[in-house]
């Protein structure tokens, strides 16, 4: 049985990490900033400096704002959250935006003397937005996660100073989370206190999942995945859902998700594949709901050694947990449970992240495509061995070897990627 402790432990988890987003979270955490920072201040500002990790540069600068009007850019999201943003609601922050304020966007963007810097020897997830007007000034810090304030100041007057040191996560301690543990929690504990978690992530992932099926969003992978010649095929569909979802958020639809690891496109990635094969089988909705707390588990679990920003495309681990979901409404046990893991991150882990972007959708649908083979796989008891390449003894082991080398191998190849994309 598991313990009380580890139950609770895990339903926090669950409550800090599956909130909801409007937009891209790296742009949305740059609105909520100057959102923040516009409230402190009081007034609009003159003049803006913004000082942001690579990671945060990396993903702000190929997607659309919501409620933007189509404007991309860290000047969009800094300034649209000053104008429109309501920093009490979180990640939500422009969620509310009307048609005034997009047009007041506009006049600020030419009016507001703004620099945006990239800053040196900080978290990979870092906001500081500097702003003033006349003799008055505001500092507003974000830092490790993406509404984590941990510096306000006001005219050298400070309202909050929060150490967060680089690597820590700052929500709930993940230390005791473990494919073991997390399996028995999600199919034996009473999950009563999540459930409506888990309720709103199906609600708002299959409807931004079906806009992006319906509307004409960005590249529209998903459409193209549905209109192959099998387009009824369930790991086609799962694969379509997922790139959807993609699609409209990438592309700007500003309607809601409920993220995984800091992410929407993770969020949508460990959710609709599950959602779309529990209709398959026709399962119970507990069992369902059991599947994507397996799921959503599993992905946090692999993230938490690599990190919710790196080289690491994010899908894969959010692909991973939507494997094991999957395999769990297949009838799959533990032992197969962790053949999934291993035979997804195997194939695939690995894939970079150059940003968020249209592109996004096509990489989500091959992760999916690589979790639904593992699951194949494993449901045969077929799985990589102990020895091949970085596969460890165990799952933890295996699990921990590819975080290592995301976190800590990827380094490199992170700076470099972002080099290459501010080169004209």
């Amino acid at each position: 049985m598991i313990s009380s402790r580890i139950e609770s432990v895990y339903a926090e988890i669950l409550k800090n990490e599956l909130v909801e987003a409007t937009g891209c979270t790296e742009p949305i955490a740059l609105a909520l900033a100057g959102a923040k920072a516009r409230e402190v201040l009081g007034f609009m500002p003159d003049k803006v400096d913004v000082y942001c990790s690579g990671n945060i540069i990396k993903n702000v600068k190929g997607v659309v704002v919501p409620n933007s009007g189509g404007i991309k850019g860290i000047d969009t999201a800094v300034i649209l959250g000053m104008v429109g943003g309501k920093a009490d609601k979180g990640l939500q922050v422009i969620s509310a935006v009307n048609e005034e304020e997009r047009a007041l966007l506009k006049e600020e963007l030419r009016r507001v003397d703004f620099h945006c810097h990239l800053a040196q020897d900080v978290p990979t997830l870092y906001i500081r937005i500097e702003a003033s007007k006349d003799e008055d000034s505001v500092l507003v810090e974000i830092q490790q996660t993406h509404s984590n304030f941990t510096k306000i100041i006001r005219n050298k007057q400070t309202f909050l100073n929060k150490e967060c040191e680089d690597g820590q996560d700052c929500g709930p301690d993940k230390s005791l989370m473990n494919v073991k543990d997390i399996y028995e929690y999600a199919l034996y504990s009473d999950l009563s206190e999540v459930e409506p978690i888990i309720e709103r992530q199906i609600k708002d992932n299959t409807a931004i999942s079906e806009q992006g099926l319906c509307g004409n969003w960005g590249e529209e992978v998903g459409r193209n995945i549905r209109e192959y010649e099998h387009s009824e095929d369930i790991r086609l569909r799962a694969r379509a859902a997922a790139a959807a979802g993609s699609d409209a958020r990438m592309n700007g639809c500003p309607m809601p998700v409920v993220i995984n690891s800091g992410s929407g496109n993770q969020g949508m990635t460990v959710s609709l594949p599950v959602i779309e094969y529990a209709r398959e089988l026709n399962v119970s909705h507990e069992k369902l709901i059991r599947a994507l707390v397996l799921a959503n588990l599993i992905a946090l679990h692999q993230k938490k050694y690599i990190g919710y920003l790196s080289a690491y495309c994010g899908a894969v681990s959010a692909a991973a947990g939507a494997g094991c979901g999957v395999c769990y409404l297949m009838g799959g046990n533990y032992e197969q449970i962790c053949e999934v893991i291993t035979n997804t991150i195997a194939s695939i882990g690995g894939m970079v992240c150059d940003g968020a972007k249209s592109s996004c959708a096509g990489k989500i649908s091959l992760a999916v495509e690589a979790a639904l083979l593992g699951v194949k796989m494993a449901m045969n008891d077929k799985c990589y061995r102990y020895g091949e390449g970085m596969i460890k003894k165990d799952i933890e082991g295996t699990i921990k070897a590819y975080g290592r080398m995301a976190a800590e191998g990827m380094k490199a190849t992170d700076v470099e990627i972002l080099n290459i994309m501010l080169e004209d």
